[in-house]
This record gives structure tokens, sequence and C-alpha cells, in this order.
């Protein structure tokens, strides 16, 4: 049984820094893709960023390239998104996800992925 725990969220003042965690258990991390997404009050959820199963080459939104990191810890079944410079508009609640055979033209699609945690709240206030 897959779960994912997200973690980290909480109130920042904008141009600081946040990291978020994920952790996971029922999954071994070379064979899924660990993803974030992200959806604001109002908003669809978007993709943030992705690790992929099998190279562990990363993607990232257009909105937080240059500004957030992911990194995966094979040993420790997490995943982090490390987030810095924030704005305003990173204010979301931050979905940790993942999925197992997922092409790569595909990891950006949140319909790829089965498995996702509960949600960890960001505010970033100005």
């Amino acid at each position: 049984q897959v779960q994912l725990v997200e973690s980290g969220g909480g109130l920042v003042q904008a141009g600081g820094s946040l990291a978020l965690s994920c952790a996971a258990s029922g999954v071994t991390f070379t064979r899924y893709a660990m993803a974030w997404f992200r959806q604001a009050p109002g908003k669809e959820r978007e993709f943030v960023a992705v690790t992929s199963q099998r190279t562990g080459s990363t993607l990232y939104g257009a909105s937080v390239k240059g500004r957030f990191t992911i990194s995966k810890n094979n040993a420790k079944n997490t995943v982090t998104l490390q987030m810095n410079d924030l704005k305003d508009e990173d204010t979301a609640v931050y979905y940790c996800a993942a999925a197992a055979g997922v092409i790569q033209s595909q990891l950006r699609s949140q319909s790829q992925y089965p498995y996702w945690g509960q949600g960890t709240q960001v505010t970033v206030s100005s």
C-alpha cells in the first residue's frame, strides 16, 4: 500500500525559503516518479517539479524554475522540495505524488499519478 505524507509547510515572508518533505512508504524510488504539484485558492492544480523514476532527472514548472529544487533520498524514501525566493503567488497547498512507469513526456501530467499525499499549506506573506 502506497502512502505519501508531506511536511514542512507554513508561513514565510516573501523572499524567504522553505523546504517541504514527502515521506513515502510502499514505493521503490528507482521505480517511481516522484512529483510535487500545488493548488492555489480558486485555481487548478499545477505541476511544480518531478524527479523521474529511472534516471532521477528533474523537470520544473516555468514559474518555479531557478527557485525550487527537487531531490530524493533513496535510502530514506523521502523527496524534498527546496523553495527559495518565495513569492506571493507561491501560496498554495502543495501535494506530493507518485507514479510508476510514466514516460518522460507525461511526467508533468497529474493524471499520470495515482498516489497522492494529503497536502501541506504554504503561505507567503509580503
